[in-house]
């Protein structure tokens, strides 16, 4: 992939960029907009595709696991969804580290409130 820079930072880009900046016909990248759940830029009311920098970070991503590594697009959906799964499981131990965290402060409330009374 030619690693071309992103053009002055913009909030979205049109197909026409985002194909220059991973060097893939635009109709690539429509296939895998198709095929993969993951890759879903805006589109305006017209049907312009808009892609954000996430999207194109995904998008990098999948051009990766297909041209570098050789993963078919079945191969590809299989990833991003383990890798969603993963994100959600690490959601899930953040929540709760945040709330063993809050139960942690409140016991040391507790006990310099103890203290400060003795």
């Amino acid at each position: 992939m030619s690693e071309k820079s992103v053009p002055a930072k913009k909030m979205y880009y049109s197909i026409s960029e985002v194909s220059d900046m991973l060097g893939v016909p635009a109709s690539t990248l429509r296939y895998w907009e198709k095929e993969l759940p993951t890759v879903s830029p805006r589109k305006s009311q017209g049907g312009t595709r808009k892609y954000s920098a996430t999207d194109i970070e995904e998008l990098r991503l999948v051009y990766r696991l297909v041209k570098d590594e050789g993963h078919t697009i079945d191969g590809v959906k299989r990833l991003l969804r383990r890798r969603r799964g993963t994100e959600v499981s690490k959601q899930e131990v953040i929540h709760r580290l945040e709330e063993i965290r809050g139960e942690l402060l409140g016991m040391i409330d507790e006990l310099d409130r103890v203290i400060t009374t003795r």
